[in-house]
């Protein structure tokens, strides 16, 4: 069987970028588990969406992410990410009431 992951490299690069604002593009690249290269890429099409956006402070950047933009993207998927984020804090709940329980989500 395939390996597959849940969580595309783009969510990833966000999530970082979210929590670690400051941090180098080595830093992105290794945290998504995907290349330098890869991760410029990936956050050059995040700045032509307007999601992420980039300012210089000294010689570091600063990401900061557009959460407005983000939660209204819906690019190539009838959801958009806040339809999707609902549904996740919807089966998180179910999967912590399922912990507690013994039982399986259905």
């Amino acid at each position: 069987m395939g390996h597959w992951d849940f969580l595309t490299n783009h969510a990833l690069v966000l999530i970082h970028v979210l929590d670690h604002p400051r941090s180098t593009l080595r830093e992105i690249a290794d945290a998504a588990g995907i290349t330098e290269r890869a991760a410029v890429s990936i956050l050059r099409a995040l700045e032509e969406e307007d999601i992420v956006s980039r300012q210089k402070e000294g010689r570091r950047n600063r990401y900061s992410v557009n959460i407005k933009a983000l939660l209204s993207h819906r690019r190539q998927s009838r959801y958009s990410v806040e339809e999707l984020a609902e549904e996740l804090r919807h089966l998180s709940q179910e999967l912590e009431k399922s912990a507690n329980s013994g039982e399986s989500v259905a």
